[in-house]
This record gives structure tokens, C-alpha cells and sequence, in this order.
């Protein structure tokens, strides 16, 4: 198969699995206990948060690991107080959209937040502010401490879902200037199910589990020990091979958008915005995303017609919608996403196969 939906999800690496390995068979123990068998686990947590931290330049204190990116996002926006006034974009991912009463800041064409109207929706007054770092459809990566800066004087805690972003470019926490972040494991090569919370923890006034007191009190339940470990490996590995992951990634978009290009009735979005290495989103005059997705995936190829969260809305994507892309062409839309197994030859046979899909 030819996989090119790694924004959705990335495989497993076998090196995160034998890290993991040994905390699901020998090294059982409870986090929580006394014993050598358990303290074994708790120094392994212990590691793997200095391993995310080190990621995103932040302190490990700062971290609390969480089931995902969902979870993240829920947490911070439930936990400040009982209500949160949010001030957020159209183009944020489902799990920030959906928890809270929430005012949108307008996204222009090029997938940028448009610094007019947050400056002056600011003035109305917000409780906190969440941008997401990179967009997982368009792969447009926004200039956050810009963002930042203009709501650092307006009272309001600022977070950002980074999801997208790690493992993919350098983030840096300090010097974005949010309060907090949300990530998650398995967008890096790392075990599904497990993600981080970073920022200011004494803000998080109600966390959403209660009853063992785990993770400084905030996430309360028996550690997953096994995907925690798998979370810091995977996290170890992304921050020493960024570089050459990055390269590779933008050799194969570089490749697909020049052969995309002399399709005429594709047209490639936000080509010319600051982009991901490895993300590609496209149209097809005429066409349906979800059409064109079910006869390439009969051919053995798994892309994207959007958010994978929001795979089963059979609408048009509400990013797409937000950036104004015309409805006729924002249906067609397919994300290509490469990850490292990725080849130039498999961008060739991709395109030639579409091509015969598109004059079928």
C-alpha cells in the first residue's frame, strides 16, 4: 500500500515499540506504589516527560500526559473555570470547536489568521485565546508569536494545539509565548491513545478526571506506562532526526506539486503560504474528495479528504469554507501527508494512477 495520510495518524517506529516493549511484559508495576517494580515505572514516566519537554523547549514539570491532542485541548478549555469566553479560529481542529461558546477570528485566502479582526475582536474581552500552530488540512503554519504578542497585554491566557506541528518543525514553547500546548503521540511515530497537556498548571482550576490524583493532581488514573515511555521515545527521536526528516518530506512535495502542476484541472492550495514539508492539498475541477478518495484507495492508496476527525460529516471541509475556497472546487479537495517510509517513486505511480482516475 501506499500510505500518504501521515497527518491522520503515522505508523508505529520499531524503535519506539522496543522501548516500549519491556513495560508490557516485565515492568508492570503501578506508578503509584512504593516498591522497586513500581518506582521502575515511575522513573520511566519520569524520563519520558523530560523527553517531551526537551522536544518543545519547556520544563518537564510542565507536562501532563493525557489520552491525546482531544483531551489536551478539552482540558485546558474546561479546566480554567466553568465557563471559559474563548476567542478561537474557524480553521481549529473539532475537539476546540465543539467543547465551548466561542467567538471566530476571520482566516484569509493564503490559511492565515487575519491580525485586523483579532485585534479588534481582543477588544470584547476573552478569558483565553487558542490558535492552532500548523493546520492539519492545509498544513499552513501560522506566525503564533505574532498572535501572541498582540493579546499579550489583553489579560488573556493564550494556548495553541501544536499536534501538527512537532516532529515536523522546530516549536519552541518559551519563545512562542503561549501558556499552554496541547501534542500527541502518535503523529510521531509513537503509540495512539497518549498525548500532553504542557503550560502553566496552576490555571487548570477543574480537571475533567478526579479520584487518584495522578499527574500533579490534574489527570487523575492509572498511568499507561507502556504508551508514556513510547510518547518520550518517540518524542527523543523526532527532536534528533528533525532536520532530516523535514528534508526528506520536502523532496517528495516538491516532486508531487510539479507533476500536480501540469494537471489542468488540479489546483493546489495555499501554495505559496509557509507550509508543512510534507503536507500537499489539492482540488480537482469536477471531481468529489470522497470519489476520488474510494477509487485510489481501490488502487491500494490511502490519502485524506480532510480532517480524519471529521472524515464522516460528508461536507465540505469547514477550513476550506473558512478560507473562501470556492464550494465547487473545495468538494474535490484530497490531503496528501508523507512520512518518512514515503518514496519519489511512489509520488510517480500516485500521480499517474489519479491521472487516470481524473480523465476516467
Amino acid at each position: 500500500m501506499i500510505y500518504f495520510d501521515h497527518n491522520a495518524t503515522t505508523p508505529l517506529d520499531e524503535r519506539v515499540l522496543q522501548a516500549m516493549l519491556p513495560f508490557l511484559t516485565s515492568f508492570y508495576g503501578n506508578p503509584s506504589g512504593l516498591y522497586k517494580l513500581s518506582r521502575i515505572s515511575r522513573s520511566a514516566i519520569d524520563t519520558a516527560r523530560e523527553q517531551v519537554a526537551q522536544l518543545i523547549n519547556a520544563r518537564p514539570e510542565h507536562v501532563i500526559f493525557t489520552s491525546g491532542g482531544t483531551e489536551a485541548n478539552n482540558l485546558v478549555i474546561k479546566g480554567l473555570q466553568k465557563k471559559t469566553k474563548l476567542l478561537t479560529s474557524a480553521f481549529e481542529h473539532p475537539s476546540i470547536l465543539d467543547v465551548s461558546e466561542r467567538e471566530l477570528v476571520a482566516i484569509n485566502k493564503q490559511g492565515y489568521i487575519d491580525q485586523v479582526d483579532l485585534q479588534e475582536k481582543l477588544k470584547r474581552g476573552f478569558d483565553l485565546a487558542s490558535f492552532m500552530l500548523v493546520n492539519n488540512e492545509t498544513g499552513v503554519i501560522q506566525d503564533l508569536a505574532s498572535l501572541s504578542a498582540l493579546t499579550r497585554d489583553k489579560s488573556l491566557l493564550i494556548h495553541t494545539d501544536a499536534v501538527q506541528a512537532i516532529g515536523k518543525i522546530p516549536v519552541d514553547f518559551q519563545a512562542l509565548g503561549v501558556d499552554f500546548m496541547s501534542l500527541s503521540s502518535h503523529k510521531i511515530y509513537g503509540p495512539k491513545g497518549c498525548g500532553a497537556l504542557v503550560g502553566k498548571l496552576e490555571n487548570i482550576q477543574t480537571p475533567l478526571l478526579v479520584g487518584g490524583g495522578q499527574e500533579f493532581g490534574l489527570r487523575s488514573g492509572t498511568e499507561n506506562v507502556a504508551a508514556i515511555v513510547g510518547f518520550g521515545k518517540a518524542a527523543e527521536l523526532a527532536y534528533s532526526e528533525l532536520e532530516q526528516r523535514r528534508s526528506h518530506c520536502l523532496a517528495l512535495r516538491q516532486r508531487l506539486e510539479a507533476q500536480l502542476s501540469e494537471l489542468p484541472d488540479v489546483s493546489i492550495f495555499v501554495q505559496d503560504s509557509q507550509r508543512l514539508a510534507n503536507t500537499v492539498q489539492f482540488g480537482v475541477q469536477q471531481c468529489v474528495g470522497e470519489m476520488l478518495l474510494m477509487q485510489l484507495d481501490e488502487k491500494n492508496i490511502a490519502v485524506s479528504s480532510g480532517s480524519a476527525c471529521a472524515s464522516n460529516e460528508h461536507s465540505v471541509s469547514h477550513v476550506l469554507t473558512a478560507m473562501q475556497i470556492d464550494k465547487s472546487i473545495a468538494q474535490s479537495a484530497l490531503r496528501v501527508s508523507f512520512g518518512q517510509s514515503n518514496t519519489l517513486h511512489e509520488v510517480d505511480d500516485f500521480v499517474q494512477i489519479l491521472k487516470k482516475i481524473i480523465d476516467r
